[in-house]
């Protein structure tokens, strides 16, 4: 099922709270390195040995709950956040609704309007032949090839 975007990029006057919404890898190729969005890989150890999005940030979604702060400050010059983990069934969406949850009980003003997760996650990001990088930099720098 693909939703379109249009309406998180500008379109869309005002939202009365946030909601999480979904990308495709084809839909998040051409924006991905745009400086306004961060990717947040939230997959845990596959993550070494697997590869990842180029330039993603990584917060283990085992430990995500005690980050989020930390994430928030990470991202605070970013107004649009990719959730993904291998398949983004369960941990992605649930780290991205964590983060809605928390912005929300601390009426914190961060800047994030968009909160999206990658449709099949890492996984059909890599199936469908997009770039992996396999970089062991952390965080990525955002430069593979």
């Amino acid at each position: 099922m693909v939703r379109s975007i249009c309406s998180f990029f500008g379109r869309k006057k005002k939202m009365a709270a946030r909601s999480i919404s979904y990308i495709t890898s084809t839909q998040l190729l051409p924006l991905h390195r745009r400086p306004n969005i961060a990717i947040i890989d939230v997959r845990d150890e596959e993550r070494n040995y697997d590869g990842h999005i180029a330039g993603s940030l990584h917060y283990a979604s085992g430990s995500f709950e005690d980050r989020i702060s930390h994430l928030v400050q990470h991202v605070k010059d970013k107004d649009t956040l990719v959730f993904h983990c291998a398949l983004s069934q369960v941990r992605g969406p649930t780290c991205a609704r964590r983060l809605v949850n928390y912005l929300d009980e601390k009426k914190q003003e961060s800047g994030i309007k968009n909160i999206m997760i990658l449709e099949r996650g890492f996984n059909g990001w890599e199936a469908a032949g997009k770039p992996v990088c396999r970089c062991a930099d952390v965080p990525c720098k955002g430069d593979c090839t």
